[in-house]
């Protein structure tokens, strides 16, 4: 028999690594350190004798031996992945809906390209969004109206079981030419004289007005825009400032359409929840839809920690 030191958490190393191209976002997929990551790989390439990638390499390159070892980690995971949900299946052969609320105006980019990935593993079940943006998804959880639900805030509420997903900073976003663009870091004086821009929720529903101006007691003048499109062109076009995930907008910054600023000195940081009902809690589809809506925002989003 040949000997061989691969395990499949070394595959599963290997495929979390090509997905997301760096070791430590490839370790807060996994759930692990950074430290037993690197640990796995020395003692890979110690074993065949190379290594399995340029380090320091932008974007990711692979040598001869990493290709080598990559290709045989996306044949055999997949494989495996089918296996467990087959055997899952037969523990549990009824599945159900799976209805989803969303209480986030900024979700929905990251949302849309996780449910396609899900359908594909999970084709029995009826996925589906519950239209909409929802004020109070935990109470559409309570009626059964909504199987699944991501909450900007953590909810008293014992009938239902909450996951924190990811922790993420919110940062001020402002006009190419808006005056506070010379500024590095705003305070929340400096939203005092400005127009803020807001999706059309209550303010106790905004990190912002939670954790910053409320607290200050400032209050200023208000605007909303149901469409993150729309609130950006507000803001570029002079109309007001605004504050939302630094994930959000990244791209439109790439594109130099807007400018964004850190809040305070030591950041404005909010996080996103799921939810489920507590007699769901073992349900294996929804379970497993939760630990892809992870994966799936390590690959896709940036500065962001999951808890």
């Amino acid at each position: 028999m040949i000997k061989t030191p691969l395990e499949l958490r070394h595959l599963l190393t290997l495929n979390a690594l090509a997905q997301v191209g760096t070791l430590s976002k490839a370790a807060e997929m996994l759930h692990v350190t950074q430290s037993a990551l690197s640990h796995q790989l020395m003692a890979l390439e110690a074993h065949y004798g190379g290594e399995l990638f340029v380090r320091k390499s932008n974007p990711l390159r692979w040598t001869p031996i990493g290709e080598r070892l990559l290709a045989l980690a996306q044949t055999v995971l997949p494989t495996v992945q089918a296996a467990e949900r087959d055997i899952v299946r037969l523990h549990q052969p009824n599945v159900g809906p799976l209805r989803i609320a969303v209480e986030c105006h900024t979700c929905f980019d990251w949302l849309m390209p996780a449910m396609d990935a899900y359908r594909q593993d999970w084709p029995e079940v009826e996925l589906d969004i519950v239209s909409g943006f929802h004020a109070d998804p935990v109470g559409l959880l309570d009626n059964h109206s909504a199987d699944f639900a991501i909450l900007t805030e953590a909810q008293d509420d014992p009938s239902i079981v909450q996951v924190p997903l990811f922790r993420y900073e919110v940062v001020a976003v402002l006009a190419n030419d808006h005056p506070l663009g010379k500024k590095a870091i705003l305070q929340a004086s400096d939203f005092a004289k400005d127009t803020l821009i807001t999706y059309p929720v209550p303010e106790s529903m905004l990190d912002i007005y939670r954790q910053l101006l409320q607290p200050a007691g400032i209050a200023p003048a208000k605007r909303t825009a149901q469409l993150t499109v729309a609130l950006l062109q507000l803001v570029a076009s002079r109309r007001g400032i605004a504050a939302l995930p630094a994930w959000a907008v990244e791209s439109y910054v790439q594109k130099q359409y807007i400018q964004t600023r850190r809040i305070t000195k030591k950041g404005l940081y909010a996080t996103l929840y799921v939810a489920i009902r507590q007699a769901d809690a073992e349900k294996a589809y929804l379970q497993a839809f939760a630990e892809l809506l992870k994966q799936n925002c390590v690959k896709e989003l940036i500065g962001i920690e999951l808890l």
